[in-house]
């Protein structure tokens, strides 16, 4: 007999609230339904009452483990929606921070696999290391989660030889680091018995719900935005996209392993290859004009939609998230699933449940939801 089984909004298999509802059979879950809803924020709309100068702070606060990525990715539409020239240092500067915060994300990722699959050993070694990129963000910025690197047309901060030497030390136990997660991910590693084979997304079915990032590329799509659409300085930087072939959790969680020594080399290429320079470029008055960014955030694509009104104040900000894209894969992969193995295959996407930033409105008289316009939003006090 099938039974229906409610997790979350706040359940201790879930980092984030998120409500599934999954149908068991014989320990098999045979159909997901999936609530988001539960973090809105309404960054937004906030965005709209904030200077240009000032949203890029408030961008960074969409997610803590991406907060390079969001500064990046509307400063890049903004710039574009503002005709402004980045300096080539400054593009540099961008691309190496960028890459240090995939690497702090990944980390954290294969250590909470580490976690649920009780590899201890590997989870507190993971985790300890991944400190040395906290402690290094603090040595550059002041600040361990929320950067402030980025401004509008360029960086707020510049890289010193002394900070380009801790930055190598770093990158160098790192190197070691990741060597060491890829053994567990090895045909006899702790990893590969325990998640192979679990929580397919084929490539036709990843395809079509349009996954993007490791998602997308552990089910065998070459996908990466930063070789397909490159910004910062990622278009002069050489590297390989790794992808999986079986879209089970295994390849999606061995694509960030990969990733991470990629990672690793584009920093080190991009700091012998930093062009001397200004970090910061002019910027102009806004004009009525609208623009799009999109970056290769840790979790996949992300993208940002501004729109200029001639204000120094924009008049729409839209965010199309990664996990957004990725949380309805939960449907599939988890289809025909051990109840037992729910958190591994859900964590094997990297889902960030608050960054997703999405409202339900539900008419109070029948209890249906509704879809409302922008324009009867804004009327609302």
């Amino acid at each position: 007999m099938a039974q229906v089984i409610r997790i979350g909004p706040y359940d201790p298999t879930l980092f984030e609230p998120m409500a599934f509802e999954v149908t068991v059979k014989d320990r098999k879950i045979v159909k997901v339904d999936i609530d988001l809803g539960y973090a809105h924020r309404s960054i937004e709309k906030l965005m709209t009452t904030k200077t240009f100068h000032q949203d890029v702070f408030l961008a960074e606060r969409v997610c803590g483990i991406c907060s390079a990525a969001h500064s990046t990715c509307y400063c890049q539409a903004v710039e574009s929606a503002l005709d402004c020239y980045v300096p080539d240092r400054a593009r540099y500067i961008r691309s190496v921070f960028f890459e240090l915060e995939r690497l702090e994300s990944h980390y954290l990722a294969l250590a909470l696999l580490a976690h649920i699959l009780h590899e201890e050993g590997h989870f507190r070694r993971i985790l300890s290391e991944r400190e040395l990129l906290m402690d290094l963000f603090e040595l550059a910025t002041g600040n361990r989660v929320h950067y402030g690197v980025n401004t509008i047309g360029g960086v707020r901060i510049d890289l010193t030889p002394e900070s380009i030497q801790k930055f190598r030390g770093v990158t160098a136990r790192l190197r070691r680091l990741s060597d060491h997660i890829l053994e567990a991910f090895s045909e006899k590693g702790e990893f590969t018995t325990k998640i192979r084979g679990k929580g397919v997304l084929p490539r036709e079915k990843a395809l079509a719900l349009g996954v993007v990032g490791p998602t997308l590329r552990g089910s065998g799509v070459k996908s990466d935005t930063r070789k397909e659409d490159p910004y910062a300085a990622y278009g002069e930087l050489e590297f390989e996209v790794p992808v999986g072939s079986d879209g089970d959790v295994y390849d999606r969680q061995l694509v960030r392993a990969r990733e991470t020594i990629e990672s690793l080399n584009m920093i080190e290429e991009a700091l012998d290859s930093l062009p001397d320079g200004p970090i910061q470029g002019e910027v102009g008055f806004p004009s009525e004009k609208e623009a799009v960014g999109r970056v290769e955030a840790p979790r996949g694509e992300l993208v940002y939609f501004v729109k200029a009104n001639g204000t120094d104040v924009p008049e729409r900000v839209k965010i199309r998230t990664p996990s957004y894209m990725n949380n309805y894969s939960f449907t599939e992969m988890l289809l025909d699933q051990e109840l037992a193995d729910f958190q591994l295959i859900v964590e094997s996407a990297d889902p960030c449940f608050s960054c997703t930033d999405r409202l339900t409105i539900i008419n109070q008289e029948n209890e249906k939801r509704e879809i409302v316009s922008l324009s009867s939003l804004r009327r609302e006090k």
